[in-house]
């Protein structure tokens, strides 16, 4: 019987598989499509999705799951919160988060990695969301900051949101 990989093997292998997807595609959103799909189906995450910084909205980009919103206004929200921070934001419970936006009432826990250009500017965010309460942990930030970080390569400089 063979023993199933521990979550630091499944983002590593992701991270392995990711660079393959997107080496050589010059479209953002279908590399950001993509990489919404094989997290949602390596990793089994309820929701997972991107949302660009556009001004003072986040707008929905790729993803896979049950439809979401497609507009998050300044500043509520833990996708605002991460970009505001300029850091992951990990949420145990998220009807417990303050401005907390419900876009589909199964979700239940959430992380955000924010997705800098190369100049270091947030230009999006990775949102994921669980089905359980407290499903995200330390290599959850590790394996989707990693996700994250390899993303940039794809957003080219800008002067911001």
């Amino acid at each position: 019987m063979t023993a199933l990989p521990d979550k630091a093997q499944l983002y590593e292998a992701v991270l392995e598989e990711t660079s393959r997807l997107i080496e050589g595609v010059d479209d953002l959103v279908a590399n950001l499509a993509n990489v919404a799909a094989l997290l949602k189906q390596r990793l089994g995450f309820f929701w997972v999705g991107f949302y660009f910084v556009k001004g003072e909205r986040l707008v929905l980009g790729p993803f896979q799951g049950t439809p979401a919103c497609v507009y998050l206004p300044k500043p509520r929200g833990v996708c605002w919160a991460a970009v505001l921070r300029g850091e992951t934001v990990v949420v145990p419970d998220v009807h417990q988060f303050p401005g907390h936006i419900a876009c589909d009432p199964g979700s239940r826990s959430e992380i955000v990695v924010p997705i800098r250009d190369r100049g270091g500017n947030i230009r999006a965010v990775l949102d994921v969301d669980s089905d359980q309460l407290s499903a995200f942990d330390e290599a959850d930030v590790r394996g989707l900051e990693s996700v994250a970080k390899l993303l940039t390569a794809l957003f080219p400089t800008s002067g911001g949101g």
